[in-house]
């Protein structure tokens, strides 16, 4: 570890990568906690594994087609978005198993993207860092994108606060009072969605959903109030995220792998070690 503090002022991708961790921290804090109390961390998984899709197919119009506005994080982007109103609008009218279609919008979406990656020319070894993470690789532009996300995901929670709330711990009764509960659980997995692409550049879409899970599951063993578990989510992810990056840069260990086992370690001692607060 001290050989990464040594290695952080004189090299600019050690920075981005830690200030990426901390701005991912906010996305994990805010919306993990939707996530967690509301327990819908199958929608969020068959969300992140859908975006997959969308990084093959924009990845694949980039090189073979040449068009530059093609970025896989913006692929992604809109297949998690589309991915996100598809299982809401199946969960809340379709007859259909929830269960099952969302395996089935979470099988494709992989197949849909192996098989756009597979038919691109050329090594692509940016894809697989998008698959399976790398937050050292992550640039200016990245940090500036995750910054607007950010922003985005803080200030709908902000503006709708009162709306998911009521949504996450008593839908029912929020239907009786008028609320129109079906938008605000769709707006709660488009937020699940930007999250997800907030995080493919971290850790990858293979571990997207420990990190957004697991910070505040563990926020969620300490504190009864709502906004006090996503302060504690956040400064849990972003403690995370940055010890992580610090245990991993000696041993030239992937970072994200690193990350999450560290998260679970910890989710795991804390659950035998602490009772759960009451609610």
């Amino acid at each position: 570890m001290i050989e990464f503090f040594r290695a952080l002022s004189q090299h600019t991708f050690l920075q981005n990568a830690l200030l990426t961790g901390v701005l991912a921290g906010i996305a994990c804090g805010v919306v993990g906690t939707w996530v967690v109390i509301r327990r819908i961390s199958y929608m969020a998984g068959g969300i992140a594994h859908a975006s997959l899709a969308g990084l093959g197919v924009a990845h694949y119009l980039s090189v073979v087609n040449q068009w530059t506005w093609a970025q896989p994080l913006y692929g992604a982007a809109l297949a998690a978005l589309l991915a996100s109103i598809t299982i809401g609008l199946v969960s809340l009218y379709a007859r259909e198993r929830e269960d099952t279609v969302i395996g089935a919008i979470w099988a494709i979406g992989m197949a849909v993207g192996i098989l756009f990656i597979s038919q691109t020319p050329g090594y692509s070894s940016d894809l697989m860092n998008y698959l399976f993470g790398n937050i050292l690789m992550v640039s200016g532009t990245d940090l500036w994108l995750i910054v607007i996300l950010d922003v985005v995901i803080v200030g709908l929670t902000w503006l709708f606060f009162v709306q998911l709330m009521a949504v996450s711990f008593d839908e029912e009764f929020a239907r009786v009072r008028g609320l129109p509960t079906s938008l605000y659980f769709l707006l709660m997995l488009a937020l699940v969605a930007l999250t997800v692409v907030t995080l493919v550049t971290v850790v990858g879409i293979v571990m997207v959903i420990a990190l957004l899970t697991i910070p505040a599951a563990i926020a969620n063993r300490f504190t009864q109030r709502l906004v006090s578990t996503m302060i504690w989510a956040t400064g849990i992810s972003v403690a995370l995220t940055s010890l992580g990056l610090a245990l991993s840069y000696g041993p030239d260990l992937p970072s994200g792998a690193v990350i999450i086992l560290l998260a679970g370690l910890v989710y795991l001692l804390v659950v035998l070690l602490t009772p759960k607060a009451r609610t």
